[in-house]
């Protein structure tokens, strides 16, 4: 039996009164339907008074074929049945990564999707109109920098000098310069080479370059090929994946966005508990093996959650480490990212 489990937590000064898990998800109130609003609502929007409404349209679904997203776009029966009792529909549209999907974002090509902890703060810096709705329990372990077997490096501090693969804007971007500042080296001390995973792969298994900042599945998949960690994230970041909407589509499909949302969270929960079934499919879809999914699957956990203070912190942390070394051209407020208590009370 899959088990929904609903956002709770009040993110205090950005959201106002609105609970995300009333706004979200809905909430059960006295002698109403569920996350029903009541003529008794202090403050509640107009726009929340209104009963729901059918949404014409198509919403557009960006996703990686190596996690819950593809996991919904393969079992997205109830997904279709759900836009369809609201007139709309899903379309998917593949991304290797999280910047791309952004910038597919900031050209109105995508409405909804699913990135990591830094490719927002990039696309912010960019002007990409965004907001972010929720995020994934944190997983540290799931990305590291490893090196080759039979790799000399034993620490950080070796990579002075070395070649080091990189996906650019990327969670593992973010994880280097953390990596690199504990051992009290720069980006400067090492040679970069900018590269998407599968050309990364391509020259870490070649010798092209000594060592390879990746994510999980593929850090999974190197580990079981016989590279080593050399650093994971444990300690040093949190390796969040963020649910990112379309600023427009979020503030003028509310009830869409509510729809795909309740999706991912009863797709996340099936996930946790199945999680052989999981990495099967997303093995046949990725071609990568199926050991390396059910690796990367156990050392994570499932749900959505809410976006709360100390997570936003955590951002505008990141945001404000990218401007300091000048690697985003502008300051970034994160708070600016996310929506009005107004805006959240139409969500319902």
């Amino acid at each position: 039996m899959i088990r929904h489990t609903p956002f709770t937590t009040i993110r205090s000064g950005l959201l106002g009164c609105a609970a995300l898990a009333c706004v979200l998800f809905g909430c059960d109130r006295p002698g109403g339907e569920p996350g029903a609003a009541t003529a008794g609502d202090a403050g509640a929007p107009a726009q929340a008074q209104k009963p729901d409404r059918r949404e014409a349209g198509v919403v557009r679904l960006g996703y990686q074929k190596i996690g819950t997203p593809y996991l919904l776009k393969d079992r997205a029966d109830n997904l279709k049945k759900a836009l369809e009792a609201r007139g709309a529909s899903a379309e998917w549209i593949e991304f290797h990564a999280g910047p791309p999907l952004l910038e597919a974002m900031r050209a109105g090509a995508v409405d909804i999707g699913h990135v990591g902890e830094t490719p927002p703060v990039f696309a912010q810096a960019g002007g990409v109109p965004f907001v972010y709705v929720a995020t994934d329990p944190p997983a540290p372990k799931a990305e590291a920098i490893i090196v080759p077997k039979g790799s000399p490096l034993t620490s950080v501090a070796g990579l002075k000098g070395k070649r080091v693969a990189v996906n650019r804007g990327s969670n593992v971007h973010y994880l280097l310069i953390r990596a690199l500042e504990g051992a009290r080296l720069t980006l400067d001390d090492i040679q970069v080479s900018f590269l998407a995973p599968a050309d990364a792969r391509s020259a870490f298994e070649s010798g092209k370059v000594d060592a390879w900042v990746i994510w999980d599945p593929f850090l999974a998949a190197a580990e079981l090929a016989g590279a080593r960690v050399l650093q994971s994230g444990e300690g040093l970041v949190d390796n969040h994946l963020f649910y990112v909407v379309r600023r427009e589509f979020a503030e003028e499909q509310p009830e869409l966005l509510r729809t795909v949302l309740e999706e991912y969270q009863t797709l996340s929960q099936w996930e946790r508990e199945h999680t052989e079934e999981a990495s099967q499919i997303l093995a046949r879809s990725s071609g990568v093996a199926y050991e390396a999914f059910l690796t990367s699957e156990r050392r994570r956990s499932f749900g959505l959650l809410p976006i709360t203070p100390e997570i936003l912190k955590k951002q505008q942390d990141i945001a404000d480490t990218l401007h300091r070394l000048a690697i985003i051209p502008r300051d970034v407020r994160v708070e600016d990212a996310f929506l009005s208590a107004a805006v959240y009370g139409g969500v319902r």
